[in-house]
């Protein structure tokens, strides 16, 4: 029975890791849909206007024929137009609602399976596996290998290869000290930024204007001067201290005493802002922060992971011989690969107690069975009232012993 219930599959528990496989792509579909409404709007207003204006001056024989004429051809190139980034649009969406039927399709496929155990579990969990780590290529700007390997296991519509390509193209500009792609991207997403309060942009323009001060040429301070009037002061009230920073800035060619100004002279803020704008650009698209796999992985971490893992007692006092190093090896935790990447994640959560009813409390601050030490104490021919610890192999008195109470 407990080895039913531990195979019983729970598809919800499995839905909480693959969130963004559907939000992404509704959140990409809610941004087509603005572009589409904002082009409608703004040139069938345009062409409104034109054809008031026309008509008026038909009415009122202020313009010729021919000029009336023109400026039909002109409302009528402008609705051609219109119709083509609609198309391009519609297009879109048609590509977006596809790859959410797929993934759709693929998260349903959970709720056929009973078990753990079930062979078309196994083939899904792999599926899962490639879309994880193509999701952590592409993270790491690792573009070829990941389409290399979305193709070879046909999960193109299950990975987000062309959102994340664009995120490491712009990201790798900001590290080569180009801030264009990255301003195109914020004017692009401009409402969506403001209404999250992002300062994404304000460091962009901030970091444009310590370039232009680094050069120290006069006509390169003019244009600095034009730069903060333009783009810094009006956000004075939302960032003041930076925006103080900047003009103090122009007293402190590099080079400077005061560190805060060092500071802002240092080629490491580059760094600094192309992890900003990986962070603006997650969040935006309801995408979590750290790969996927890393999260998997976590999990998967914590529910082996128990205070023994990280035990400083247990790896000082354990021999390579010992019979207490050949459970650290087989332990996943314990191993070296895994150590140090399992040491800030959780504990195992045990809804059941396995805690030994007879337990007992060594003066090492061990606790074991009393009827285990027993048995274990006599195997090693130890005299009557000796114990022996299971690991570290150290002897002490039974009535030395405490009883400890499970609360």
């Amino acid at each position: 029975m407990a080895e039913h219930i531990t195979s019983k599959l729970n598809p919800d528990t499995h839905l909480l890791l693959d969130q963004p496989l559907l939000r992404l792509p509704y959140e990409l579909l809610r941004k087509n849909f603005k572009v589409a409404q904002l082009s409608v709007e703004k040139d069938s207003t345009a062409v409104r206007n034109s054809l008031k204006d026309s008509a008026n001056a038909s009415l009122s024989n202020s313009s010729s024929p021919d000029e009336v004429l023109k400026n039909l051809d002109s409302m009528i190139a402008r609705m051609r137009g219109l119709k083509r980034k609609l198309s391009a649009c519609a297009e879109e969406e048609a590509r977006l609602q596809q790859h959410s039927q797929s993934r759709i399709r693929h998260l349903n496929e959970l709720y056929s399976m009973q078990s753990l155990d079930d062979v078309q579990y196994e083939a899904w969990s792999r599926t899962r596996l490639d879309r994880l780590l193509v999701d952590y290529m592409l993270r790491n700007g690792y573009k070829e290998s990941a389409t290399a390997l979305a193709q070879e296991k046909g999960i193109e519509e299950l990975v987000d290869v062309g959102i994340f390509v664009q995120m490491s193209r712009v990201r790798e500009s900001l590290r080569e000290h180009k801030v264009t792609e990255a301003l195109a991207w914020c004017t692009e997403n401009k409402k969506e930024l403001r209404r999250a309060g992002s300062k994404l942009e304000f460091m962009l323009r901030f970091q444009q204007y310590i370039e232009l001060v680094r050069m120290q040429d006069e006509h390169k301070l003019q244009e600095a001067i034009s730069h903060f009037r333009k783009y810094l002061v009006p956000s004075r009230e939302l960032y003041p201290t930076e925006v103080q920073q900047a003009g103090g800035l122009l007293a402190f060619p590099p080079g400077c005493r005061p560190s805060i100004y060092e500071e802002l002279y240092s080629q490491s803020r580059w760094d600094d802002i192309a992890k900003l704008f990986m962070q603006t650009h997650n969040s935006l698209l309801s995408l979590p922060s750290a790969p996927l796999l890393h999260i998997a992985l976590s999990a998967g971490l914590s529910a082996l992971k128990t205070p023994s893992c990280h035990s400083t007692h247990l790896s000082s006092s354990a021999s390579p011989s010992s019979s207490s190093s050949i459970t650290i090896s087989v332990c996943p935790i314990c191993s070296t690969e895994l150590n140090d990447l399992a040491r800030n994640v959780p504990y195992a959560q045990h809804t059941k107690s396995h805690v030994d009813p007879d337990a007992r409390l060594l003066p090492n601050g061990r606790v074991y069975g009393l009827k285990k030490l027993q048995d274990y104490s006599r195997k090693a021919g130890l005299e009557e009232g000796m114990v022996k610890d299971l690991r570290t192999g150290q002897v002490f008195l039974e009535e030395g012993l405490t009883k400890v109470y499970i609360s």
